[in-house]
C-alpha cells in the first residue's frame, strides 16, 4: 500500500492511492458481517491506507443520523430500529481482522429516547473485549444530549480510549454542526476525563476560523484534561456541504502540532487528511507510553 499526498494549484490536498490484499481483506470482513463503517459513509480520504494497514472504524446503530450537520455526508433521516446482534457481528469483523485496536463511532440516535443507543454502545464493547481481548476500543461517540446515564452506561464497560469530537471552533458551531451544543461538548468531554477515562477530542479547520480561535480551541479543551488531539482539513464531500473557506498550509498543521504539544498533549495528529481516526492505533501506544 503506497500513499502520496500532493497539493493542487489552489492548495487543495490530493491524495494518490495504491491498494493491495490488505485493503480487500478488511473490505470482505465489513460486508461479510454486514457491518457500516464510517469509512465510507463519511467519504475519507484516508480510506485505502488504514484498510490497507488493517484498520477502520466502524459505526454501529446503523447508517442513517437523525441529524444534519453541514460538513458530514453521513445520510440524515428517520433510522429504523435497532439491530441487536449488531454488537456480536461487530465483535466476529474485529476478530477477524485480528485487530489490536478497534475504533467505533455511531449515528446520531436522538429518536432512542431512553438512552439514545448507549446500551448497544456498551454491549458492542463488551462483546470485543470478551471475544477480542488484547484488542483495545477507541470509541467516538455522539453527545447522547448530555445525558449522563447514557454517557455513564457507555463508561462503565471500559472502553480503552474515550472520543467525542468538537469539530470546530465556537464561533460556527451552531452554522456547521447546528442541532449539537458547544458547551455540551466540552462537558461530554469533562466528564469523561472525571471519570478517569483516557479521552480524546478532534476538529476540522478550513471553515472559517481563525488561528487563534483554533489554539484558543485547543487550549480550552486541553485545560479539561483532554489528552489526545486531531485537527485536519475540512473537505467539502458535495456540493450541497459548506463549503470550504480556505485550504491550511502544511506549516500551519505542523505549528498546531507543535502548540498543542506544548499545551500538554499526550499525543497531537495534524496535518491535511488527518481525521479522528486517522492512526488511532498509533495515538493509543503513544499516549498510554507517556502516561
Amino acid at each position: 500500500m503506497e500513499t502520496t499526498i500532493k497539493r493542487t494549484a489552489a492548495g487543495k490536498p490530493k491524495i494518490r492511492l495504491q491498494y493491495g490484499d490488505e485493503y480487500k481483506f478488511v473490505q470482505d470482513a465489513v460486508t461479510t458481517n454486514r457491518l457500516n463503517t464510517v469509512c465510507e459513509e463519511a467519504r475519507c480520504p484516508n480510506i485505502y491506507e488504514c484498510w490497507g494497514r488493517g484498520t477502520a472504524t466502524i459505526m454501529i446503530l446503523g447508517d442513517i443520523c437523525t441529524r444534519a450537520c453541514g460538513f458530514c455526508s453521513v445520510q440524515t433521516g428517520k433510522p429504523i430500529g435497532v439491530d441487536e446482534m449488531e454488537p456480536v457481528r461487530t465483535a466476529m469483523a474485529v476478530k477477524k481482522m485480528n485487530l489490536r485496536h478497534v475504533v467505533v463511532t455511531s449515528v446520531d440516535r436522538d429518536d432512542l429516547k431512553g438512552d439514545f443507543g448507549a446500551a448497544i454502545w456498551a454491549e458492542t464493547i463488551r462483546q470485543i473485549h470478551h471475544y477480542v481481548p488484547d484488542c483495545t476500543v477507541e470509541v467516538l461517540t455522539p453527545d447522547f444530549q448530555g445525558y449522563c446515564p447514557a454517557l455513564e452506561t457507555v463508561f462503565e464497560v471500559g472502553p480503552e480510549i474515550f472520543s467525542h469530537n468538537v469539530e470546530c471552533v465556537e464561533r460556527i458551531s451552531r452554522q456547521v454542526r447546528a442541532q449539537a451544543v458547544w458547551s455540551r461538548s466540552l462537558d461530554v468531554l469533562k466528564h469523561s476525563v472525571d471519570y478517569g477515562l483516557l479521552t480524546k477530542t478532534g476538529m476540522m479547520v478550513g471553515l472559517g476560523e481563525t488561528t487563534t480561535e483554533v489554539v484558543a480551541t485547543m487550549k480550552e479543551v486541553a485545560d479539561l484534561g483532554v489528552e489526545i488531539f486531531t485537527i485536519g482539513q475540512y473537505l467539502q464531500p458535495t456540493i450541497k456541504h459548506l463549503p470550504v473557506i480556505r485550504y491550511v498550509e502544511d506549516e500551519e498543521f505542523e505549528a498546531y502540532k507543535r502548540i498543542g504539544m506544548d499545551l500538554g498533549f499526550r499525543a497531537v495528529e495534524s496535518g491535511s487528511l488527518v481525521r479522528s481516526s486517522y492512526h488511532a492505533d498509533e495515538q493509543a501506544r503513544l499516549a498510554k507510553a507517556a502516561s
